[in-house]
């Protein structure tokens, strides 16, 4: 039988948490970590049949499902594009982004970034890994044609580092996951001011202000404690359909809702034990016909939604869609694009490959190093340099973000080739980035197993 981790008398959080508390706010956490894991290997598996159909007999067939034509026109109202531009890229990353805004807020509330001195490391780190990568594609790029996707190798693919981290279990401290798990999604966040200010084009005002009505609404919604998710949906799609017409992706959205949804229940703990004890206290006390008993088990059911908070129950809910559906999917429209080595030779694949498998890591461990050196922050738990630099390695594999950035940096029309460069520099900077990462964690895994023996036999 499995022992049951101890607690550490010594570290103030165990020191002073309950475990019910300990659970409370590492639950969500764990679950996080768990899909994405499983999410990771989703996504290989799909953008290697991307791949492969891509550069199979079928490869015509396959491509024209994302370049289908797609339109809905309401009176002189009118969106036309194509599936996977419109459907998958516009639409449900929409759904993927909102999630984005859920983790971002739930960190800011009761995660890692709650702490301002725990907070900073993967803070100053994640913008360490945005600037080393911007730059390092500039140096290849300044002046060039391709110099407008200098953000592609900026963001982390969370659920691929996540899922490489699975693969070694127990052995990666729990501090590191988390540091990369905060890093990536302070990376989120930058890659969503760059989409918002960067790659938006003209704004049209008067869609910019049906948005912010939208926003307004939503706000209100909440102050009046409406509860109906289906109100917010209808909202939601306004407020989509007002960004896409303004120019501004409609992606920042998402985001930005994210962000609105309330993080507390709107039923607290005593007000839950409450509805309960009196429901059981009337259902013992006469007798309940089928029409009572169901109004009573609704009242339950009530209390029982509301004491959750819209957030974790949003983030609960969607996570699983967005993991194994939405980003498959993306992988799937995305991830198709014909092998030809000499786009290797590309100067925008370079460029890009660059920017994660040297920009990525270089950035983070600088100013990770010069935070750390100053007095600002410490490393997490039981990780030392070695595995820091390993996960600024690991940080390099941009998969699902710079596939996204990517694909607005250089439209297909404008920029035929970049786009493909674009990819395969992703693609292969993903591929240098995780082998670089992991074999650095399996030396840091080893050394530390090696020296765990011989500090032993000296205490004895």
């Amino acid at each position: 039988m499995a022992e049951k981790p101890r607690k550490n008398p010594k570290n103030p959080i165990d020191a002073k948490l309950p475990e019910t508390t300990m659970n409370r706010l590492l639950g969500p956490v764990q679950r996080f970590m768990h899909v994405q894991a499983a999410s990771g290997i989703v996504l290989l598996i799909c953008t290697v049949t991307a791949l492969v159909l891509a550069n199979s007999p079928y490869a015509k067939t396959f491509i024209s499902i994302w370049k289908t034509p797609i339109e809905f026109s309401i009176g002189s109202f009118h969106i036309a594009d194509t599936v996977g531009h419109l459907l998958i890229n516009d639409g449900l990353m929409t759904i993927f982004f909102f999630v984005v805004g859920l983790e971002v807020k739930r960190e800011i509330i009761a995660g890692e970034l709650r702490d301002p001195r725990k907070a900073l490391l993967p803070i100053v780190a994640a913008l360490g890994g945005m600037v080393g990568p911007a730059l390092v594609y500039l140096a290849f790029q300044y002046g060039e044609p391709g110099e407008r996707g200098w953000a592609i190798p900026m963001a982390t693919d969370i659920a691929f580092v996540v899922g490489f981290l699975a693969l070694f279990g127990k052995r990666v401290p729990f501090g590191l996951k988390i540091f990369l798990l905060s890093l990536a999604i302070v990376d989120d966040i930058g890659a969503v001011l760059v989409i918002a200010t960067v790659y938006t084009n003209k704004i049209a005002m008067s869609w910019l202000l049906v948005a912010a009505i939208g926003f307004v609404v939503t706000y209100s919604l909440n102050l009046l404690g409406v509860r109906r998710v289906p109100a917010y949906i209808v909202v939601g799609a306004v407020i989509w359909l007002a960004f896409l017409k303004a120019g501004i992706h409609p992606t920042v959205a998402g985001v930005m809702l994210g962000l609105m949804t309330p993080s507390s229940a709107w039923l607290g703990d005593k007000t839950f034990s409450a509805v309960i004890e009196e429901a059981w206290t009337r259902m013992r006390g006469g007798d309940y016909t089928q029409t009572k008993s169901y109004e009573e088990m609704e009242r339950i059911g009530f209390a029982l939604r509301e004491s959750v908070s819209p957030l974790t129950r949003l983030e609960t809910i969607l996570h699983p869609w967005v993991a194994f559906g939405i980003m498959p999917l993306f992988a799937l429209s995305n991830a198709g694009v014909t092998f030809n080595f000499s786009l290797l030779k590309e100067p925008v694949a370079i460029a890009v490959a660059a920017g994660l498998v040297l920009g990525k890591p270089l950035g983070i461990i600088l100013t990770a190093f010069i935070a750390v050196k100053l007095g600002l922050t410490r490393l997490p738990a039981n990780v030392n340099w070695l595995m820091m630099i390993s996960a600024g390695c690991l940080a390099g594999i941009g998969f699902t973000m710079s596939l996204f950035i990517n694909g607005l940096a250089f439209n297909p029309a404008e920029f035929p080739s970049f786009q493909s460069a674009g990819k395969i520099g992703t693609m292969t900077g993903s591929l240098i980035s995780s082998l670089l990462g992991g074999t650095l964690l399996v030396v840091s895994i080893y050394l530390i197993k090696k020296k765990a023996p011989a500090a032993k036999t000296e205490n004895d």
